[in-house]
């Protein structure tokens, strides 16, 4: 049997990581300044999560949701005190996308009605619901398609109040990212976001944070939206969540009912996943990684915000969008090949993505900044 053929592939193959570092099979060594999506919260192979997860495997690894879970209410109560949420209440999954799917469905049944406005360049997951409400076609099957998905401009005020006009008695949800990663590090502006809080109270709508990227600590707050002050009615979680162990979460405010049977998961909330996730919230704490993705980030953009070939950088925290003059692919691929540099692409093609560690150092940043340096001088 082979592989499904779906990913372009880099012909490297890591073996080992430490911290922001990963090794190839040919023992050559590369800056992490990706994360894997975001997903490397507070580094590879951290000791204190390493010897949680350990620690855990030897007691007990896995049972479903039919018993109680002792972690799942520490994870629950850190994650509120940490994020500033903590009268909302915690539904746990296995990815981003199943907790847009379950924060979909729960504003449903919250409000009986069936209508979903998203934005323009979003990116919400690849499964059911969640794909509709991502903005490319490409990867939006027949099947998954419905006059239910309604689609208005990024940081367009005077659509979304037409859209609301039009359709708002049959709005059950309003989603949108905390800031789109994929769409290119698109920050929505507090206007915008205001305005859709205050359509969503007017017409009974509920409000959707997907903070999966831009999520726990990335942007130098914990959640994105929190530095504009609007209150999400449900936010999902999950890329930096569990530093690379596969856990995703739905935080809900307490007007929303909760019931015997309303969701469900097999795997969602084992004690894994809920020890990977409680030791990435302790070295947050610990390590005062938010201020660090504050510090960290605003020292690269001050030292590269001069180069050549840079027209423009999009930045909240540690989540960095550098727009540049032409296609980023051979900037990206020099970066890799010649530097040994981890660096993303988005779906604007010339959108350099830079998603390091949470715990990324000077001299590490430094190492990204010389490179790139060289790079764009030399282009």
């Amino acid at each position: 049997m082979n592989l499904f053929n779906v990913y372009p592939l880099f012909n490297i193959n890591p073996v080992k990581a430490q911290g922001s570092f990963l090794w190839d099979d040919k023992g050559e060594k590369y800056l992490d300044f990706y994360g894997g999506h975001a997903v490397i919260s507070i580094g590879h192979n951290h000791p204190y999560y390493q010897n949680k997860l350990k620690d855990q495997l030897e007691k007990i690894s896995f049972y479903s949701n039919s018993v109680q879970n002792e972690l799942q209410t520490e994870l629950a109560e850190k994650l509120g005190k940490l994020s500033g949420y903590e009268d909302y209440n915690l539904f746990l999954c296995n990815s981003g996308a199943e907790a847009n799917e379950n924060a979909l469905k729960l504003a449903s049944f919250h409000n009986g009605k069936s209508k979903v406005l998203y934005f323009s360049g979003s990116f919400h997951g690849r499964t059911s619901a969640a794909v509709s409400v991502t903005d490319n076609p490409k990867i939006v099957a027949p099947v998954n398609f419905s006059e239910r998905f309604i689609k208005s401009e990024w940081n367009d005020i005077q659509q979304l109040e037409e859209t609301f006009e039009k359709y708002g008695s049959e709005i059950s949800s309003v989603i949108i990212e905390g800031i789109q990663g994929v769409g290119g590090i698109m920050i929505p502006t507090p206007e915008f976001l205001s305005k859709i809080k205050e359509l969503c109270e007017k017409y009974d709508a509920v409000l959707i944070l997907d903070e999966v990227q831009s999520g726990y600590g990335r942007s130098g707050y914990f959640f994105a939206h929190q530095e504009f002050d609007v209150q999400a009615d449900i936010i999902t979680t999950a890329k930096g969540m569990g530093n690379g162990f596969p856990v995703g979460g739905v935080l809900i405010h307490p007007k929303f009912q909760a019931s015997n049977g309303l969701l469900g998961t097999t795997f969602g909330g084992n004690h894994l996943a809920c020890a990977a996730s409680i030791a990435v919230l302790d070295v947050m704490k610990d390590e005062n990684l938010i201020e660090n993705a504050q510090k960290m980030g605003e020292y690269i953009e001050n030292e590269i915000k001069d180069l050549p070939h840079i027209k423009s950088i999009r930045r909240k925290g540690l989540m960095i969008g550098i727009e540049l003059d032409g296609d980023c692919s051979e900037i990206r691929k020099s970066l890799l090949f010649d530097h040994h540099i981890f660096t993303g692409n988005s779906n604007d093609k010339t959108v350099l993505r830079i998603l390091p560690a949470l715990n990324i150092k000077k001299e590490e940043t430094d190492l990204f900044i010389n490179a790139l340096k060289t790079v764009l001088e030399g282009s």
